[in-house]
């Protein structure tokens, strides 16, 4: 399997890949909504010999002590449904979070699954301080620098692609 940087040649498949995964066509618009908009940060595919994969990091207005952290949103990620449990998505995860930290990103923060996403470092005693749309085990941070969510009260502003308001 090769994760890469996804190419517009791709396009098509991402938004099979995620309208079959996601049973509809919300997360695919979603992407198309933050290409339009320049969010994208990170966006990679797992190719084995297709496009089993796809992952998205787009840009996230995150604010710590009143000051702006440097902080993207991982969303959608999808696999196959017949390709899951083989590794895809983890590696996926894994590769977007070093090419984040490589692109001096600070944090990322994840509405997912609360046994998944913790394998990768997120935490949503991190997030908990943060005032977002979001609470719960399955709203979760990461920071890529240390010590950037804490000491302090914070803020998520979802941007419009998203049509999530505080």
């Amino acid at each position: 399997m090769t994760i890469r940087e996804r190419t517009p040649a791709d396009d098509d498949t991402i938004r099979h890949l995620n309208d079959t995964a996601f049973g509809g066509t919300d997360e695919s618009r979603l992407i198309e909504d933050l290409r339009t908009a320049g969010l994208v940060a990170v966006e990679l595919v797992a190719v084995d010999p297709m496009v089993d994969g796809h992952i998205l990091f787009s840009a996230l207005d995150v604010t710590v002590r009143g000051k702006p952290v440097r902080a993207l949103a991982l969303a959608p990620m999808a696999v196959q449904p017949h390709r899951q449990r083989r590794g895809i998505g983890s590696a996926l995860v894994r590769a977007g979070l070093q090419q984040a930290r490589e692109r001096g990103w600070q944090a990322v923060v994840v509405l997912g699954h609360q046994d998944y996403y913790p394998r990768f470092g997120f935490s949503a005693a991190l997030a908990r301080p943060l005032e977002a749309p979001f609470s719960g085990a399955s709203f979760m941070a990461i920071e890529l620098e240390p010590g950037v969510l804490q000491g302090g009260e914070g803020r998520v502003v979802y941007p419009p692609p998203f049509g999530i308001a505080i």
